[in-house]
C-alpha cells in the first residue's frame, strides 16, 4: 500500500500510508496543497514577519512576536522533545516542504501579494501552535484591570469580571451509555474561535497499520490534538479558563557596553540587578521603511512592553519558555490511544493551552478532567501586573494534580466555573452550561442526531437582568412602551429571523453605550493604559466592549452606586423607540464576519447568523460596537462510540483553502442550518486523488 489521499462528496482528506512516519509526510503535504496560504500566513505570524507582505498594519503582530520571542520559544520546545517525536514532527515538516509550491500555485493570494513560499524549520509547527494560543488565555486582561484599578480603585479590579471572558468559550457534552439508544457514549460540542477564511479546523482521517484516527486537524500541525475518534476512543476539549500566564512590571536600565560587546541592559529582580539579554532586530514593512525593534529578556521573561527608556517595561512569563515543553509528545500517543486510559495518560504530558478533555471508550472508560501547566504562585499574578522586584511572586513549581471528576449520566464542559474553578479567575457564565444540561435531560434515549438541536439553541438567559429592569418601567412614552411590553413576551431566542431579537440587541447597545459614557466610568474612557502599551493588546482595554460583556453584572452589582441603572435603561428604551425605524430580523445587523488575511472581496454579504454570545449556538459579536459575529463554532462535532460511522461533523466554509475550489465553502449552507454531514470511514465510499506519493 503506497501512501494515498482519498476524498468523500465534501472533499473531506483521508489519508493512508503503510506508516505513521509517511503518513506524516502525506498529512504535511496536505496541509500545504490544500491550506497553502493560510500555513504560511501562520508561520510568518509565528515569525513575526507578515508585515513585509500585508504591510503596515502588520506591525503590531511582528512586534510582539519578535519581542515575545514566539520562534525562538518553539525551537526551545522542540529541541527538548523525545528523539521518536520529534522525527514524527520532521517527517511532516518535510510533507509540507514538499507540497508548497503546488499549494502556492492554486492560491491566488500569493501573486496578490507577491509572497513566494517559503521553507519551514522542524519546529515551526511548534511555533505556529504557540502563536495561535499564546492569547488565548487571556494575559492582557491583567492590563485591563490595572487600568480599573488606577481608574476606579484597588477594591474595583474585578468588578468587570463577567464571569467570563470578552468572548465566549466552547461547549462539549458527554452522554453515558445509560442515556443513548446505542447504549455507547456520545460526546459532542462546538469550540468557539474567531472565524477564520480558512477555517482553523480540517476535517481529517489519518490511517495507517499503528492507528486510524479520524478528526480534526489544525493545518500546519501533525495529527489530531483537540477532537478526534480512534474506533474505540474518542475525545474532545474546551479551554479551561486557566490563569497560567504571567505580566511582571520591570525596573530596568542601561549600562556601558563592555568594549566591542553591544548595549547591556539590567533588571531589578528580588535579588538585586541581573543582567537581562538584549538585541536588535529589523522588520521590514511592505510599502514603508524598516522597523528596528530591541528584544529584551529578563529573568522572568521576554519584555513585551516598553524598555530601558520608556516609563513602563512589563515582561510576559508563560510556561513554554519556562519549561521547554509545549506538550507535544502527546499527539503522537493520541493517534495510537485505544482506551480512555491511553488518552488519560496522553494528556498528562499536555502543557498550553489548559484544557478541560472529555474522553470515552467503548470498554466503558470515562474520563472528564483538566490537561496542561498551571504554575503555583502568589493569588495577585493571577490578577495583576506584580512588580518584579519584590519577593513572592515567582513560580513554586506547578499545580498538581489536576482537577478531574466522576462521570454521571451526563458531564457538560462550557468554560463554566466548575472543575477547573482553583485554576482560573474568571469563567464563562453558566448559562450555556445549565441550559446544554437541560436540553439533554430529555424522557428518551438520546441519538447522534439529536445533538444537533443541542448545537443551535438559541436562548439568550443573559438577557434576564436588563428585562427585568424594563419590565419595571413606568411613565413612558407611549412608542416606548410597546418596546416594553413587545420585550416583555419575547421568548429571549436570538434567531436570525426574529424582529424582537433585533430590538433587544438595540436596546441592549443602547445601555452599554450610556454606561460607558457615564461619568463613573470616564476615567476608563477613550485609549485607556499608559502609551506604552502596544496595538496588539488594545482590544483588551477599550471600555465599551468591556462594558458591553459584563452588563449582567454591570446591572445587578451594588458597586458604583452613582450609577443609576433604572435611568440608564429609562433612557436607553426611549432612544430606541425614538429612531422610529422599521423592525429589522436579527440576522439582517448579526452577519457571520471570518477573519482574512488579504480579503479576497471587501465589500462581500456574508450570511445571516441565529444566537448570540451566552447562546449555546454562540455567535459572539460586541454590543455597543457591531453586531457582526466575529467569534462562533469553528466546527461542530458528534462521536458516536457505538459505530464510528455514525459519528458527525461540520465546519463553517469547507474542506479546501483555495477561493474558488468547490470545497472552499460548500459547507456553509449546512453550518447555517444546523446540519451535520456523516464520518465516513469505508474506504470504498472514498474517491482516490490522482496524484501517488
Amino acid at each position: 500500500m503506497s501512501a494515498k489521499i482519498y476524498r468523500d462528496a465534501w472533499g473531506i482528506p483521508h489519508l493512508r500510508a503503510e506508516n505513521a512516519a509517511e503518513l506524516a509526510f502525506l498529512q504535511g503535504r496536505n496541509a500545504a496543497v490544500d491550506r497553502a496560504w493560510q500555513i504560511e500566513v501562520d508561520r510568518h505570524r509565528s515569525q513575526g514577519t507578515t508585515a513585509a507582505f500585508l504591510g503596515a498594519d502588520a506591525l503590531a503582530w511582528d512586534r510582539f512576536a519578535r519581542q515575545a520571542r514566539l520562534d525562538d520559544t518553539a525551537r526551545r520546545c522542540f529541541r527538548s522533545l523525545d528523539e521518536s517525536t520529534a522525527s514524527w514532527i520532521e517527517r511532516y515538516v518535510d510533507g509540507v516542504n514538499a507540497g508548497l509550491a503546488d499549494g502556492a500555485r492554486r492560491a491566488p493570494q500569493f501573486a496578490a501579494t507577491g509572497l513566494a513560499p517559503g521553507r519551514w524549520q522542524p519546529w515551526t509547527p511548534l511555533s505556529l501552535w504557540l502563536t495561535t494560543h499564546v492569547l488565548f488565555a487571556g494575559f492582557p486582561t491583567k492590563l485591563w484591570r490595572e487600568e480599573v484599578a488606577r481608574a476606579l480603585g484597588d477594591a474595583a479590579t474585578e468588578l468587570f469580571a463577567t464571569d467570563g471572558p470578552g468572548t465566549s468559550g466552547s461547549n462539549g457534552w458527554l452522554v453515558t451509555g445509560e442515556r443513548t439508544v446505542t447504549g455507547a457514549p456520545l460526546i459532542a460540542g462546538d469550540p468557539h474561535r474567531f472565524i477564520e477564511d480558512p477555517g482553523i479546523y480540517q476535517q481529517i482521517q489519518l490511517s495507517c497499520p499503528e492507528f486510524d484516527v479520524v478528526g480534526l486537524a489544525v493545518p500546519g500541525v501533525p495529527g489530531i490534538p483537540h477532537f478526534g475518534h480512534t474506533g474505540s476512543v474518542a475525545w474532545a476539549i474546551t479551554n479551561a479558563m486557566a490563569d497560567y500566564q504571567d505580566l511582571y512590571r520591570e525596573r530596568l536600565r542601561r549600562r556601558r557596553p563592555a568594549a566591542g560587546l553591544g548595549p547591556e541592559v539590567e533588571a531589578l529582580g528580588p535579588d538585586g540587578w541581573r543582567p537581562a539579554t538584549v538585541h536588535t532586530e529589523t522588520i521590514t514593512v511592505a510599502g514603508a521603511t524598516p522597523v528596528e525593534i530591541e528584544v529584551i529578556e529578563t529573568d522572568r521573561g521576554p519584555v513585551v512592553i516598553g524598555g530601558p527608556d520608556e516609563a513602563v517595561a512589563i515582561s510576559l512569563r508563560i510556561p513554554p519558555r519556562v519549561t521547554g515543553d509545549l506538550g507535544f509528545g502527546a499527539l503522537p500517543a493520541l493517534l495510537r490511544a485505544r482506551t480512555v486510559a491511553d488518552v488519560d495518560r496522553a494528556f498528562d504530558g499536555w502543557a498550553e493551552p489548559v484544557n478541560v478533555v472529555q474522553a470515552a471508550d467503548t470498554r466503558g472508560g470515562l474520563l472528564h478532567r483538566v490537561a496542561g501547566r498551571v504554575p503555583l504562585r502568589h493569588r495577585d499574578n493571577r490578577l495583576r501586573v506584580v512588580p518584579a522586584w519584590e519577593p513572592g511572586h515567582e513560580w513554586r513549581g506547578w499545580y498538581e494534580p489536576l482537577p478531574r471528576e466522576a462521570v454521571d449520566g451526563v458531564a457538560v464542559m462550557a468554560n463554566q466555573r466548575g472543575l477547573a474553578a482553583p485554576l482560573g479567575v474568571e469563567f464563562a457564565p453558566p448559562h450555556r452550561a445549565e441550559r446544554i444540561r437541560q436540553l439533554l435531560d430529555k424522557p428518551h434515549a438520546l441519538t447522534a442526531k439529536d445533538m444537533a438541536a443541542v448545537h443551535m439553541d438559541t436562548l439568550l438567559a443573559s438577557a434576564r437582568p436588563l428585562l427585568e429592569l424594563l419590565a419595571e418601567l413606568d411613565g413612558l412614552s407611549e412608542e416606548a412602551a410597546l418596546l416594553r411590553d413587545r420585550l416583555t413576551v419575547w421568548d429571549r431566542r436570538m434567531d436570525a429571523a426574529s424582529t424582537d431579537a433585533s430590538v433587544y440587541a438595540d436596546l441592549r447597545s443602547a445601555v452599554v453605550r450610556r454606561l460607558a459614557a457615564h461619568p463613573a466610568l470616564e476615567a476608563l474612557a477613550g485609549k485607556s493604559g499608559p502609551a506604552a502599551y502596544p496595538e496588539v493588546f488594545l482590544p483588551w482595554l477599550a471600555l465599551v466592549p468591556r462594558v458591553a460583556f459584563a452588563l449582567e453584572g454591570l446591572l445587578t452589582t451594588g458597586a458604583l452606586p452613582e450609577i443609576d441603572r433604572t435611568a440608564v435603561v429609562r433612557e436607553a428604551v426611549e432612544e430606541v423607540a425614538a429612531a422610529d425605524r422599521t423592525p429589522t430580523a436579527w440576522g439582517q445587523t448579526h452577519r457571520l464576519a471570518p477573519w482574512q488575511a488579504l480579503p479576497a472581496t471587501p465589500h462581500e454579504m456574508w450570511p445571516a447568523l441565529s444566537g448570540d454570545h451566552d447562546c449555546v449556538l454562540s455567535t459572539s459579536s460586541v454590543p455597543g460596537v457591531d453586531d457582526r459575529c466575529v467569534r462562533g463554532p469553528a466546527a461542530r462535532y458528534v462521536w458516536d462510540l457505538a459505530r464510528r460511522e455514525d459519528s458527525l461533523w461540520v465546519v463553517p466554509l469547507g474542506a479546501s483553502g483555495v477561493p474558488g475550489d468547490e470545497h472552499h465553502r460548500d459547507q456553509l449552507p449546512l453550518w447555517l442550518r444546523g446540519e451535520l454531514v456523516p464520518v465516513i470511514t469505508d474506504w470504498n465510499q472514498l474517491t482516490e486523488e490522482r496524484d501517488d506519493f
